[in-house]
Order: structure tokens, then C-alpha cells, then sequence
């Protein structure tokens, strides 16, 4: 019995070392802020989407809470922050503004939140077919892609919040997320997969099944917990991506003697 208890014992202070391990691992803004951070010196992000992006720039914005982040954590880098979001645009839009709302601005860092409104408005015959949004997301990555910032691509978040996939575009939702993802493994970007995210977390969170008021206020549009919640997840992403450029660089630098 004594064997036993003690056994016990030592397998729940293991599990308790664990968790505090990783408990202590900085995530999201902090692990982008923190002194560890990836962020370099001149650093430019621009957020590129929709009315998601552009409500974010508004105060408690995830593009804001990242704004603000960086200004007080690390000031001395001077990062800059481009708003790019506007209501209602869709991939082939970005396509459009693209050169004057961001590669203008000579970005380090491309965020593409976008999606939404390509599956939304295909309610009213005027989304985006798959082909096109495919094809318009390759056409973007590759021209932000030459001028050697670093790009992530997010998957589009939720239309409806019910977890049981009964909100009406969830099938055509996650087709156009699984090109998302599919033409950032083809392209090499860095991937924020927001479907994923917003599911797990609603599946936790929403045991009465609503179709809104988790994270967003009408299904789509976020609320204050859900632009903390894609500021976290941006700010891992974009944190992501800075690595791999940083580990790309060192690979050149310091290439692997035989």
C-alpha cells in the first residue's frame, strides 16, 4: 500500500513538473515581445484582409493588441504596423490592392487573414470560386514572396459558431480552409490555421451549442475575447515565421560540414 501510494505520489509530481514546464513556455504576444523575441530592428508587418483585419486595427484590434505590444515591449526595434484590412474584400480584391496597400510599404511581414467573405457571399452569387481563391492565393504569395518578406496564411475562421457543424457554410468552409492550407504547403509560408483554432476552442467553450458570443458578436466579426484570442495566434505565427527566417539565415551562414 505504501509502495503504491508513493508510486502515485511521484507520477502527480511528474505530471505537476510538467505542466509547470510547460506552463512557463512563452506563447502568443509574449513569446513575440519577450526577451527571446524574433522581431528584428526596422521590422514592417502589415495585416492584409477583410473587415476582420480592419475592425482590428480599432482599439482592442488584434492587429492593435500586437501594435501595442511591440510599442511597449520592445520600443527600441521602431517596428511598424500596416493596416490593410477593408470590409467585404475577398481574395481577388487583395490581388488588386495589393501593391498599393502593402508591398508599397515594404513589409518584413505579410499577415493574410482572408476567406470569409469568398464563402459568405457566395449566398448571394458573389463569392469566390475555389479555383479562383487557389489560384488568387498563390498569385499574392508569390508576388510578396519575390520582394523576400516573410508571409503567413491564415485559414478562415468561422461563420456561425455551433459546434455540432450545423452552422449553414461549415462544408463549404472547410474546403476553402483546406486550400488554404494546401497552398501553404505548396508555397513553403507560414500557416495559422484559425479554422482549427476557433474550433478547439469553441468545442470547449461552448457547451450550449450558439451560433454566436464565444468570439465573435454575429458569427463572423470578433468580439473582445476573440481578438485576443487571434491576436495570440497571430502573434505565434507571425513569432513562427520570423524563426524559420532566422534559422534559414544561419543554415546559409554556418552550412553543415560533411
Amino acid at each position: 500500500m505504501t509502495r503504491f501510494l508513493l508510486s502515485s505520489i511521484a507520477i502527480c509530481a511528474g505530471f505537476m513538473m510538467l505542466e509547470t514546464t510547460s506552463a512557463a513556455e512563452p506563447s502568443g504576444i509574449e513569446a513575440l515581445t519577450g526577451k527571446d523575441s524574433p522581431l528584428s530592428e526596422g521590422e514592417v508587418i502589415a495585416f492584409f484582409g477583410d473587415s476582420i483585419t480592419q475592425g482590428g486595427k480599432g482599439p482592442g484590434g488584434y492587429c492593435r493588441l500586437i501594435d501595442e505590444a511591440i510599442a511597449k515591449q520592445r520600443p527600441e526595434l521602431g517596428v511598424k504596423i500596416v493596416y490593410a484590412g477593408i470590409s467585404g474584400h475577398k481574395v481577388p480584391d487583395l490581388q488588386g490592392r495589393l501593391d498599393r496597400d502593402v508591398l508599397s510599404k515594404k513589409p518584413t511581414v505579410v499577415f493574410i487573414y482572408i476567406g470569409i467573405n469568398d464563402v459568405w457571399h457566395s449566398t448571394r452569387g458573389r463569392g469566390t470560386s475555389k479555383e479562383d481563391f487557389d489560384g488568387g492565393l498563390r498569385d499574392l504569395i508569390r508576388k510578396i514572396s519575390a520582394t523576400h518578406a516573410r508571409i503567413v496564411l491564415c485559414t478562415p475562421s468561422t461563420i456561425g459558431e455551433k459546434t455540432d457543424g450545423s452552422n449553414p457554410l461549415d462544408a463549404m468552409l472547410e474546403e476553402y480552409s483546406e486550400i488554404s492550407r494546401k497552398v501553404a504547403a505548396d508555397t513553403g509560408v507560414t500557416l495559422c490555421d484559425l479554422r482549427k483554432a476557433f474550433l478547439d476552442h469553441l468545442r470547449k467553450h461552448n457547451p450550449e451549442n450558439k451560433d454566436r458570443g464565444i468570439l465573435t458578436g454575429d458569427g463572423v466579426h470578433l468580439n473582445a475575447a476573440g481578438n485576443k484570442f487571434v491576436a495570440a495566434q497571430a502573434a505565434d505565427a507571425i513569432g513562427m515565421s520570423l524563426k524559420q527566417k532566422t534559422e534559414a539565415v544561419l543554415k546559409t551562414t554556418n552550412p553543415a560540414k560533411d
